[in-house]
Order: structure tokens, then sequence, then C-alpha cells
């Protein structure tokens, strides 16, 4: 009665294999068609071209499925409002038409404008020698102010702050500049290619009249559209929150808080309008309760990520810590789903076990010389897989 263990994996060319993420001990695959560009239909046929990728070896090996699609994106013109966004709504529903047609029954999805998870250093050693994924505040104001010089950032940042910033660019080196341009401008997971400056100041303009209540006004009538033909067809969808779980580059983030999921939920008040939960970046901000969250959006969460990050001495900045440390009590977190788990089979729901996957996990070991996607080489994740895997167990077995 477990969480269902999965891994995300990116597709043949992804240097962590099938047959890892089977060796790890999972069952169920977290994927997307990274290849076909955002807000095209994703038909029945290439649908079933990954699904036999995935079940490929399941006649010789332990079984693997498809489990949740991450991410079938939401094209910037449904975020913008536009008049395309019909379009592209319409292309989105039958998406999930041909998703439910092939079996596939949840899917993750995101409303970050422009940017998807944003980090300032992808290499960030640890105390034992692995490397993390870190934020650091001070860092992203030097991309923003000094190499970006996005108009009017300096109202974003606090003297002190825009002071220490150009200090720091004035004594990096050319390589370092480019270093942290590149990491911040890193394209959408799965992919390697990341934007220019002047596209990205290009994409950055189209925003300059949406605010806050404009981005949720787009991402609640979104839902309202697409979540009764996913209800209808029998497909869960799961926002993933805002990471970081704030404001940046002038974008609002409207997925960051308690109240912001449950003005979410409330748009669209079917169970298929759920949530992803990721305790990574949920965890960031002191102020959301994870366990607590879980308890009062129970049904609605339809998959989990498992992390944990450490806030540093500027609340801002933070850092992927191992999987049971952290700020995140994952005991609570792991014990709140537990429970979930138990409520929903009590009710007799048809499907009890949370799809869950470890995330972000260290670059150790072997993988500290190879080249994978940040946060997702296999043996930090096996690590952290390991870890929530044990404490779940404990946790079942106690109560």
């Amino acid at each position: 009665m477990g969480m269902l263990q999965t891994m995300r994996w990116f597709g043949s060319n992804d240097p962590v294999s099938l047959m890892d993420i089977r060796q790890a001990g999972c069952a169920g695959v977290v994927t997307a068609l990274h290849q076909i560009p955002v807000g095209e239909l994703w038909s029945v046929e290439a649908i079933e071209e990954r699904k036999r990728l995935v079940e490929a070896q399941n006649d010789t090996y332990s079984p693997l499925r498809w489990a949740v699609v991450e991410s079938l994106p939401v094209h910037e013109d449904i975020k913008k409002g536009r008049p395309s966004r019909t379009t592209y709504i319409e292309n989105y529903k039958q998406s999930i038409r041909n998703l439910a047609a092939c079996g596939i029954r949840t899917v993750c999805y995101n409303f970050m404008p422009v940017l998807d998870w944003s980090r300032t250093n992808l290499k960030y050693e640890m105390p034992d020698g692995s490397r993390a994924l870190r934020f650091v505040w001070e860092d992203f104001a030097v991309f923003d102010l000094c190499i970006l010089k996005r108009p009017g950032a300096e109202s974003d940042y606090e003297p002190e702050i825009i002071e220490s910033a150009h200090q720091k660019f004035g004594q990096m080196t050319p390589e370092q500049i480019a270093e942290l341009s590149n990491i911040v401008l890193l394209g959408l997971p799965g992919s390697e290619e990341a934007f220019t400056l002047d596209t990205f100041q290009g994409l950055l303009n189209e925003y300059a009249t949406i605010g806050d209540a404009e981005l949720r006004k787009n991402l609640y009538y979104f839902i309202q559209q697409v979540a009764p033909v996913a209800q209808e067809v029998g497909v869960d969808l799961c926002i993933h929150p805002d990471d970081p779980p704030r404001p940046l580059l002038g974008l609002p983030r409207v997925v960051s808080t308690e109240v912001d999921l449950a003005q979410l939920m409330a748009a669209s008040d079917v169970t298929a309008n759920g949530i992803t939960f990721c305790t990574g970046s949920l965890g960031i901000r002191p102020d959301n309760d994870l366990p607590g969250m879980i308890q009062r959006f129970g049904e609605r969460i339809h998959f989990i990520h498992l992390r944990t990050t450490k806030r540093e001495d500027d609340q801002r900045n933070f850092h992927e810590a191992d999987h049971l440390a952290g700020d995140v009590d994952m005991y609570a977190v792991i014990k709140a789903i537990v429970l979930e788990q138990k409520r929903r089979k009590q009710a007799g729901i048809g499907e009890t076990s949370i799809p869950m996957r470890p995330d972000h996990g260290h670059q150790m070991l072997d993988d500290l010389h190879k080249k994978t996607y940040p946060g997702y080489s296999a043996i930090g994740r096996l690590r952290g897989l390991a870890e929530l895997r044990g404490l779940e167990y404990g946790i079942e077995r106690s109560l």
C-alpha cells in the first residue's frame, strides 16, 4: 500500500537508463515527450511510442510502466492570456484525452512564467564532497543587475544587495560570468539549450503588463477549461509549485503558498484539479506547514516530489540537502502521506498508492565524473529513494 516509487527519465538520451531505474527498485517511470514543441498536440502515436520504450523489457525483467507525465508544458500564450491561448488549450485538452486513451492517468504541469526552476550553482560542494544545487540571492542579483541589466531591476533588491552584487561582479572572471549566466538561463528540464540574453529580456518584456492578479486570472481560466476534460476521461492534473516560491526577475509567482493552492483548488472544484506536492519547493518557505497541507489537501495530491532544502543564514539562500536532512520534517511528511493513503483505502478509492519520486539527488561517487541533467544523476537519487523507502516502511510498521 506504500507510495508508488518512480524516477524521472528524460528519454533515450538520458545517461540514467531504464535499467538503472528498474534496479533502483522503481515500478514507475516519470517522463515526457520533450521532443514535441510546447503547445503542440501529443498524438496517440507519439505517446504509444514512449510507452513501448518504457515497457520494452518488461517480459524479461521487473516491469516498469509510464506512471506520470512530467510535464505536459503550458504554452506561454496561455500564461499571458493571449487570444491564441484558445488553440493551445484545445491542444492541451486533446493531449489529455490521448494520454487517457493510452492509459496514462497522472499529468504534472507548472505555471511559472518564462523560466522553470531557478538556481545559481549546479555544483555546490557539500561537506562529504558530493555536489548539490544551490540558490544564492546575491548571485541572482548579479545576473539580474549586472549581466542581464533588466530595466527597473534595482527596485527588487535592497541597497546593500545592489552594492554587494556590483562589487562581486567586478571581481568575476569572464568564465565565471558566463557560467552564472548559463545556469540561470538554462531551459526546461530535459533540454540543454539555454536562452540568449536578448531573447530572454524579450520574453520578460512580454510580461510587462502581467502582474500577480493577471497571472492568477489566466491560471484559473486555464484550469477551468482543462480540468473538466481531465475529470471526464479519468486523468489527474497536478500543478507543481513555484521553485523558488517567490517572485523573480519582476515576474509574479502564484503557486507558492497554501493560500495559493487553496485558491487554485477552489477555481475548479473537481478532483482532477490537483497538486504535485513538492516538499523541496514548498519547504523553502518557513510559513508552509507541509504535514498540515497534506492533511488539508489530501484528496487533491496526485503526485509527490520528496526532497528537502536547507535555508542558509540569508533565508533567501538555500541548497539541496540530503533527503532526510534540511528544513523539511520528512518523518512528519511521510507519516501524513501514509495516513492519507490509509484514508483512501478505507474510503474505497481505487488507487491508493500515490506516485512518488525522489527529487534532485546529489551528484556523488562515479556520477561526479559523468554528465547528467542537473539534480538527476542516478546514485544520489538512489540514495534518497533508499532512505525514503526505509522511512516509509518504518512508519507503516509503527502504525
